[in-house]
């Protein structure tokens, strides 16, 4: 099975619906964590390279090995492929 990553911020969003975000009629949106998206809406109003600068001390605390350098240099190349960030 495919591991599913929240199309904001780039978490993984685990094998059940526990992490996914809320449509306005409360239905579940697997697109996106319910971090980044409530109630029909995303949370934070950014850029994308303000999301990645808020997630690097999130991956550096899930990942002892990761360094703040490489945590930014792999969301820099992740995040453009994921659907919030990507242009058309």
């Amino acid at each position: 099975m495919n591991e599913k990553y929240c199309q904001s911020c780039g978490m993984p969003m685990g094998d059940t619906d526990e992490m996914y975000g809320n449509n306005a009629d409360g239905s579940k949106n697997e697109d996106y964590c319910k971090y980044c998206f409530e109630k029909g809406a995303f949370t934070r109003d950014c850029t994308m390279d303000e999301m990645i600068e808020f997630c690097v001390p999130h991956m550096t605390a899930a990942d002892s090995d990761m360094t703040e350098e490489k945590a930014y240099s792999i969301m820099k190349e992740f995040f453009p492929t994921l659907k919030r960030w990507k242009t058309a």
